[in-house]
């Protein structure tokens, strides 16, 4: 276990509005290292602590805000990898072990909120956002199916890689995007009228995407029109992503987490000495950056807040 400034992080400024993002003094701070591929962190904000996945090793951690103790908070997790929390502060998992969407509930008890689409398997649900009437929208590519890395070697029973919104209500699972080579991170604006999706195909795509795309949300609020792109990676590929209080995007990549102007301006980015696979704001203000590098959980504290939604 490590606590503290480590090598090889810092800031770079691309733009002078990224200046206006950052603390003078802060550094980035290794909370704790020993994952084998850290995922999807999720901050519940009663409890002061987060939760992120470890998929290898088939665990899920939290770190505890009020004391930096580290701790296993559910093993086996079934290869999870994305998590976020609900409006009613309910913990939601994307299980690669068990090709399912998950809801913790207030009791403990895990309930399953989709492993079907038609009667077919999904692939390996990998990221998932709650909008704020209570629908589950989530990611599939195949990631966990590939081999026994990260979940289990399967065939696709779908034999394709969409987008689907699982209703609060009925439980119905709908295709929302179906034009994605491998859909992955996923998050709303703030007022919720567009949903941008990463695409990383260039993980098994020659010259595949490796961008952000905006897709507006019709006014029904369960579908999807309009896609434009948002922003293409410069180092390696966007996985996942949060916004901020002003519609920045911050997102993991390569070298660290990227910022992106609500224009699709790259304006900075936090250097991160491990490939980065996610982000989550977090602390008692939103103010606190939390980065899953590959084996470790960074964080940053900047001179911004996080958006004010239960998810962050």
């Amino acid at each position: 276990m490590f606590h503290g400034v480590v090598e090889g992080t810092g800031f770079k400024v691309l733009d002078p509005r990224f200046s206006g993002c950052l603390i003078g003094h802060a550094r980035v701070e290794r909370l704790w290292t020993g994952a084998r591929w850290s995922e999807g962190p999720a901050w519940f904000a009663a409890g002061r602590y987060l939760v992120w996945s470890d998929i290898p090793n088939n665990r899920m951690l939290r770190y505890d805000d009020c004391d930096g103790s580290v701790s296993v908070f559910r093993q086996p997790s079934n290869n999870s990898n994305g998590n976020t929390v609900d409006p009613q502060g309910r913990l939601v998992s994307c299980e690669h072990g068990a090709r399912r969407v998950t809801r913790t509930e207030h009791d403990g008890s895990i309930r399953v909120i989709a492993d079907r689409y038609k009667g077919k398997r999904f692939n390996s649900p990998n990221d998932a956002v709650v909008k704020s009437d209570g629908s589950i929208w989530f990611t599939d590519p195949p990631y966990g199916i590939l081999f026994d890395y990260e979940g289990g070697r399967a065939e696709s029973e779908i034999g394709a890689c969409h987008v689907y919104r699982a209703d609060p209500d009925t439980g119905d699972v709908t295709i929302v995007a179906d034009d994605f080579v491998k859909p992955n991170g996923l998050a709303f604006s703030a007022d919720e009228r567009y949903l941008y999706v990463a695409d990383t195909g260039i993980t098994h795509m020659e010259n595949g995407p490796k961008h952000i795309r905006k897709l507006e949300v019709h006014k029904d609020g369960r579908t999807l029109g309009a896609s434009t792109l948002f922003a293409d990676c410069t180092a390696g590929l966007f996985d996942g992503f949060r916004v901020d209080e002003a519609g920045r995007i911050w997102t993991s990549a390569a070298d660290g987490v990227h910022c992106y102007d609500p224009d699709g301006t790259l304006i900075g980015k936090i250097l991160i000495p491990e490939l980065v696979a996610n982000v989550c704001f977090g602390g008692a203000k939103l103010n606190r950056l939390f980065i899953c590098g590959t084996t470790s959980l960074y964080s940053v504290f900047l001179a911004i807040n996080g958006l004010n939604r239960w998810d962050q």
